[in-house]
């Protein structure tokens, strides 16, 4: 019995493994380790980290991360431990922070004001979203191609790719230099 149960948890792990063929983003063990390196003592962020091989915290999130995590966000597109990821990212002008939420991203600056980057996966669509109003601004039209929301109620298509997105800039750069004089 015993046997028979090592052989079926070992076929178990090794398709796993091998069946969704993913690296993964390994985001649940990233979170653990942002966590512990958020502690401003260095000595006491070092016994936090070894307490954490330890008690095998550091070793329960990386199978996690393997066996389930990551094959969920290989076949679905989504990372279920992704949400609720908060960065400081320092800006052209200032400070922003930005939290990752299920749909998208929250940004807010320093002086509090915040907008939301929101994707409708039904319309396959990229919105802001700030003062309570929701302005497109992208729509994947395939792989290959997007439509763009200009500021002044036009519709341009884009190619997804270097080219085509040097394209845009350079029209609405010209567009601007042009509404400028």
């Amino acid at each position: 019995m015993k046997k028979r149960f090592i052989s079926v948890a070992t076929i178990t792990l090794a398709g796993a493994l091998l069946f969704s063929s993913c690296i993964g983003s390994f985001n649940l063990s990233k979170k653990v380790l942002a966590w512990n390196q958020t502690i401003d003592n260095k000595f006491v962020n070092e016994v936090i980290f070894f307490a954490l091989w330890i008690v095998p915290v550091y070793e329960v999130c990386i199978l996690a991360d393997i066996l389930v995590i990551n094959s969920i966000e290989f076949w679905s597109g989504e990372n279920p431990v992704e949400a609720g990821i908060v960065k400081k990212v320092n800006g052209e002008n200032g400070v922003y922070t930005v939290e990752t939420l299920d749909n998208g991203y929250k940004i807010q600056n320093e002086e509090g004001q915040e907008m939301e980057l929101v994707y409708d996966k039904a319309s396959n669509t990229w919105s802001a979203v700030a003062n309570g109003e929701s302005t497109k601004i992208l729509k994947f039209e395939d792989e290959k191609n997007a439509i763009v929301y200009l500021p002044d109620g036009k519709e341009r298509s884009v190619e997804l790719s270097n080219n085509g997105v040097l394209a845009l800039r350079q029209s609405v750069e010209s567009a601007m230099f042009l509404a400028a004089k």
